[in-house]
């Protein structure tokens, strides 16, 4: 089957996969947006995978103010290279992941993070676990993964805080 080059573009903008993997996805998929897109979010958590490992020391701490200056947050957004740190799209997931924490008041990045004797909801209280506040079908572990797969890098959220007028 002939996969039109419009097509291809199509994907590549709804994946950031590139050219070449969006092609052969159409390809396994007889033209199948949706299932191409499946194929390539799979393909972006093996990437994930394999990358967990790699030490991510470069980055930046992206700061959210909300609600006239009554909410912040801060996020410290890790990845291996000074490169992919200056990208405008490392830039808005270290944004919109700030604006997650302001938004949901995340007290643990992964489940990792809890102590043992502590109940709590996992799904509230884990930012990795959290629906996407933009787009509820994805989690924000969702959002690290295909930032992965664009990047190529590892990327690890490493530190986050939230700060509301009067809370304490």
């Amino acid at each position: 089957m002939q996969i039109s080059a419009a097509a291809v573009k199509e994907l590549r903008e709804r994946s950031g996969a590139g050219v070449m993997e969006c092609k052969s996805a159409l390809e396994q998929t007889g033209g199948n947006m949706e299932k191409a897109l499946a194929i390539l979010r799979e393909q972006g958590l093996a990437k994930a995978e394999k990358r967990a490992g790699r030490v991510a020391s470069q980055g930046l701490v992206e700061a959210y103010l909300h609600a006239g200056g009554r909410i912040g947050a801060l996020v410290e957004l890790n990845c291996e290279t000074d490169f992919v740190a200056r990208t405008d799209d490392f830039k808005v997931l270290a944004h919109d992941l700030a604006m997650q924490v302001a938004a949901t008041n995340p007290r643990y990045i992964t489940e990792e993070d809890i102590p043992e004797e502590e109940e709590t909801s996992i799904d509230e209280d884990c930012l990795v676990r959290q629906p996407f506040i933009k787009d509820p079908s994805k989690t924000i572990r969702d959002l690290l993964h295909e930032a992965i797969g664009k990047t190529g890098e590892n990327i690890r959220i490493r530190r986050i805080s939230r700060f509301e007028l009067g809370a304490e």
